[in-house]
């Protein structure tokens, strides 16, 4: 064991060995939660967990992740600091401490409000979400499809681009290791988290970002996906190109959207800027990106039809065959 790993272990034990800390580790292991949130839990002032917090991020043991005025803390998702943190949780007490025991109950409490709040906004907004549906394929056919595009791959890390409710989180989550949806409406992430939590699917987390400029370094992911989202974007070739980009050498991209179609409607109740795409164009910017085009999904709707086209990262020392199909 190097110099550098015994260094991590060191530190990342230093900075837990804390009652508090490790009440926070508890806590973020199962899901993100804002410094104002823990302070409720916790039943101490904001300096003081703010303190914990800072010493914890800097050993690596946790996540932190800006969005707007708010800070998400969770549980470091890789690197050794994470590892040390997911070990030290294993001796942790399953039941039985009276302590941990009332920061779940206070956790649930928090996430009963969010709920609440979440299923406000859905109900506000679900007469515009069902209009769309009722012109499509049933959702989960579309869902089926895009299972079918990863089966028997093992994804490491999943970015869902316009994560929205965070659907497509659900659907995949469980068949891969780690998700992250990126999406810029922080009312759409309060949803998502809701999803996320109530299925206990702590391996995906949401961020607020541009998913023109997503806050992710280049050739991270294994799997990426554009769900419904490429007809509300200004430039969607930049979209794709922006997918390629964090997209690893052999990482395979997933885009769901519609063929081209008449709805006028779409695009002046709905704000669609674009009413479908044809399969050349699609296949266009993603060669253009540098990705291969593979399968294309038709699954025909009354009167829209839902498409899957899929693509792949080449390795740098394979030449493109050409095919498409």
């Amino acid at each position: 064991m190097g110099a550098p790993v015994v260094e991590t272990l060191l530190t990342g034990l230093r900075a837990a060995a804390e009652p508090t800390r490790l009440r926070l580790l508890h806590l973020l292991a199962q899901g993100e939660l804002t410094v104002t949130e823990i302070t409720q839990i916790l039943g101490q002032s904001q300096p003081r967990v703010s303190r914990h917090l800072k010493l914890m991020c800097e050993a690596g043991l946790l996540d932190r992740f800006p969005e707007g005025a708010w800070v998400f803390y969770r549980l470091a998702a890789k690197g050794r600091g994470g590892a040390v943190a997911r070990r030290l949780l294993e001796l942790l007490p399953e039941a039985g401490d009276q302590t941990l025991t009332l920061d779940q109950q206070r956790l649930s409490a928090i996430r009963a409000v969010r709920a609440d709040r979440a299923q406000a906004y859905f109900r506000d907004n679900a007469s515009r979400w069902n209009e769309i549906r009722s012109l499509q394929v049933d959702e989960a056919e579309v869902e089926k499809a895009l299972l079918a595009v990863f089966a028997g791959r093992r994804i490491h890390d999943l970015v869902d681009m316009g994560t929205g409710t965070g659907r497509v989180l659900e659907v995949l989550g469980p068949r891969v290791e780690r998700a992250i949806g990126i999406d810029l409406s922080r009312e759409m992430l309060s949803v998502a988290r809701t999803n996320l939590e109530r299925l206990s699917l702590s391996n995906c987390m949401v961020r607020q970002g541009d998913i023109a400029q997503l806050p992710l370094p280049a050739a991270t992911a294994d799997a990426v996906t554009i769900h419904q989202v490429l007809h509300y974007a200004t430039d969607p070739a930049a979209l794709v190109a922006e997918a390629a980009r964090v997209l690893e050498p052999g990482g395979r991209l997933a885009i769901v959207d519609f063929a081209p179609h008449g709805e006028e409607a779409l695009r002046d109740q709905h704000a669609h800027r674009r009413l479908g795409f044809e399969d050349a164009e699609v296949e266009g910017w993603l060669r253009a990106a540098g990705l291969e085009p593979g399968p294309v999904s038709r699954l025909p709707g009354k009167p829209l039809t839902v498409v899957v086209w899929t693509a792949h990262k080449p390795h740098p020392h394979i030449k493109s065959t050409g095919a498409t199909r």
